[in-house]
């Protein structure tokens, strides 16, 4: 598979909270990570990036060749879980970084199934053929009030609590993780996304300039949330088979 990724700071923001890294492992799998820091221009800088360093770390030194399915749900579930130990303990002895956290979005694609953990509103999309499919499911205040039948997918859009998120790393001692697995044919996509992005462009957006060519693909989305107005900090990783 080929990698790309590209983080932006956004037009509106003094500093770029987000954080990502990918990488290879072995002769036929991939990794990513991406996150979106929270808690202060100092307090969301040092969460993402102990996040994507610790992740980063554990699946770099743990990963074997031919790693089972299930290997790969406990070897990106302990990462999560020790990046949110080690980010709450943190936050707990610096009172200047008191509050902080992040969220996070990790997969590792290994003979053709990707394994996905994600915490917070961080996405993955797949890209299949002339279609896209949200693999994740935001972890926020909007999301709930969706499906509970209270707003529409496009009210939550405009929604003036659409940052508001209901999971993060190093908030809480112990942290609920959701997991996915996705098998991935020739020619498909997997993007790692921030809300920099996913907020700023619909799905079939993100498609067509990923369709359009993989090489530039991720510059291409950054400019184009950007031109949107850029609120926030834009990060995107692109896992392509093609």
């Amino acid at each position: 598979m080929r990698l790309f990724g590209k983080s932006d700071i956004g037009r509106r923001r003094s500093s770029n909270q987000d954080d990502y890294a990918f990488g290879r492992l072995g002769s036929s799998a991939v990794w990513a990570a991406v996150c979106d820091g929270m808690g202060g221009a100092n307090g969301g800088n040092v969460a993402s990036a102990m996040a994507v360093r610790e992740i980063s770390r554990h699946i770099e030194s743990d990963y074997r060749e031919g790693c089972k399915p299930n290997s790969i749900k406990t070897l990106l579930q302990s990462a999560v879980y020790t990046a949110n130990a080690e980010i709450y303990e943190e936050a707990r002895k610096n009172e200047a970084l008191a509050g902080m956290g992040t969220t996070v979005v990790a997969a590792v694609v290994a003979d053709k199934l990707a394994c996905i953990a994600h915490v917070g509103d961080s996405r993955a999309y797949l890209i299949h053929e002339d279609a896209i499919c949200q693999i994740t499911r935001d972890h926020s205040v909007v999301q709930e009030m969706v499906e509970a039948g209270q707003i529409t997918q496009e009210e939550a859009r405009a929604h003036p609590n659409k940052n508001v998120i209901t999971r993060a790393l190093g908030i809480v001692p112990e942290i609920a993780i959701d997991y996915s697995e996705v098998t991935l044919q020739r020619g498909d996509a997997l993007i790692l996304c921030t809300d920099g992005l996913s907020n700023q462009m619909e799905a079939d957006e993100i498609k067509n300039i990923v369709k359009a060519g993989v090489e530039d693909a991720c510059a291409r989305l950054v400019t184009q949330a950007n031109a949107r107005g850029g609120p926030d900090n834009i990060t995107v990783v692109l896992l392509s088979d093609r």
